[in-house]
């Protein structure tokens, strides 16, 4: 951690104007916009700090949206989905408007209720070349996307890969009143007298993902 100029001091925390939330290092926040009918930004406090007028600054690392990198929103992104970025940045304490929660990508999965707080991260993002890390990660389905955690998915009993309803010929509403389900790949005479209905399943419940990797 940098060291703290002169007539500067470390502060341990600070609490949100109008609000009893406290903010320390480490915390996640939601910060006021340059725009007001934009979306709040999301930072991760590095550090706070006071000068000699008592005027508090917080060290953040930026949060970015998909729509704010490179290549942009794209299908598999979730809608509380963040990009941990490498951009650092120095703003006055009083822009901070809330905290939030930004979890793994595992945890976020997990969570029976998802609040208006909760967002999750499975990226890191370089901001100047727009590459990831990890550049690589699990894909799903025919159609070999990433998971969505926003969308509903169908498992296959016989194989246990996903899909997504539409790409095996099902509605959301299908998908959601059957019983078992044996994908094309797995089919056979025999699968299909002795599964006959269908069943869905949301992907964060803990079965076996499938090894393929895609950029």
């Amino acid at each position: 951690m940098a060291k703290t100029r002169p007539g500067k001091r470390d502060m341990n925390s600070y609490t949100i104007r109008g609000t009893n939330k406290v903010v320390r290092a480490g915390d996640c926040v939601l910060m006021r916009p340059s725009e007001g009918d934009t979306a709040p930004y999301v930072a991760r406090v590095e550090k706070i700090e006071a000068d000699n007028r008592n005027n508090l600054k917080v060290h953040v690392r930026w949060y970015y949206r998909p729509e704010e990198s490179m290549g942009g929103r794209r299908q598999f992104h979730g809608s509380k989905e963040l990009f941990l970025s490498d951009h650092y940045d120095v703003q006055s304490a009083h822009t901070i408007e809330g905290k939030c929660i930004v979890h793994s990508f595992k945890n976020y999965t997990k969570l029976e209720n998802v609040g208006p707080e909760d967002y999750y991260c499975r990226f890191e993002y370089k901001a100047a070349t727009g590459a990831f890390v990890p550049d690589r990660v699990a894909v799903y389905c025919k159609c070999e996307m990433p998971y969505n955690p926003d969308d509903l998915m169908v498992q296959c009993e016989a194989c246990k890969d996903w899909y997504h309803p539409a790409c095996v010929g099902l509605t959301g509403e299908q998908a959601k009143q059957i019983g078992d389900f044996v994908c094309t790949d797995c089919s056979s005479e025999d699968v299909k007298k002795s599964l006959s209905t269908y069943a869905a399943f949301p992907l964060s419940n803990g079965k076996v993902a499938p090894k393929r990797q895609k950029r």
